[in-house]
């Protein structure tokens, strides 16, 4: 009786495991379609005719996506681990956390300019900003714009400026595990820059009133 219950038991356990393996199969199989399918439509903006160019450029990207969820996943293991072995100790736990956030900045990096090279290395350099518009959402092309639209009397030097931290922004936001943190890190360099605009005397409330009432206007007209 009691063999019979022990391999009933281990024909379940193996039957879970398979489930397991299956699902786990499945669910890499559906986020490897995704990443593919983010990848190639950015790349259907790019204006290549060549079919494997365009199929070579696309696996550069799908692999970028790819890579980067290997080191974020990585990351989120060490830190459950650290933070279970320092539950008691905060100190430690801090400084523990702190040392592998360096370790992934770096990391991050590195994989970050070899991933532009590899890109150069197929790609004008305005396919390249193409690229990496299109991992962001197109961020950085839409809030220059509106800066620019919102504050008609930006000086040349103020609309480099500008372009200059929007452009830094997105190189930070390209790494960004998600949307939301993609978004926090343009969030971060727009408040750099209105400080910028208002330490230069600018009244950014008025200034969105004003731009608010010209935009209300043009569609009225329409």
């Amino acid at each position: 009786m009691k063999s019979s219950i022990l391999a009933l038991l281990l024909t379940f356990a193996g039957i879970t495991s398979i489930f397991a393996q299956n699902n786990a199969a499945a669910d890499k199989e559906a986020y490897i379609k995704m990443i593919t399918d983010r990848a190639a439509k950015i790349v259907a903006n790019l204006g290549i005719s060549d079919a494997k160019k365009t199929e070579k450029v696309t696996a550069i990207v799908r692999d970028q996506y790819s890579d980067l969820n290997d080191i974020y996943a990585a990351r989120d293991g060490r830190v459950k681990e650290i933070k279970e072995k320092n539950k008691d100790n905060k100190t430690e736990r801090d400084s523990a956390l702190a040392k592998d956030s360096r370790m992934v900045d770096a990391t991050l990096a590195k994989l970050h300019k070899k991933y532009i090279s590899k890109l150069s290395a197929q790609l004008t350099n305005e396919q390249v900003e193409l690229v990496k518009n299109g991992m962001t959402y197109n961020v950085l092309p839409i809030t220059y714009k509106a800066y620019q639209e919102e504050i008609l009397t930006l000086s040349d030097d103020q609309k480099k400026q500008i372009l200059t931290w929007l452009t830094e922004a997105r190189e930070h936001a390209m790494d960004a595990e998600s949307s939301d943190k993609k978004h926090a890190w343009f969030g971060k360099y727009k408040g750099r820059i209105n400080n910028y605009l208002s330490a230069a005397g600018y009244d950014l409330k008025k200034e969105g009133i004003e731009w608010e009432k010209r935009r209300k206007a043009k569609e009225q007209s329409n």
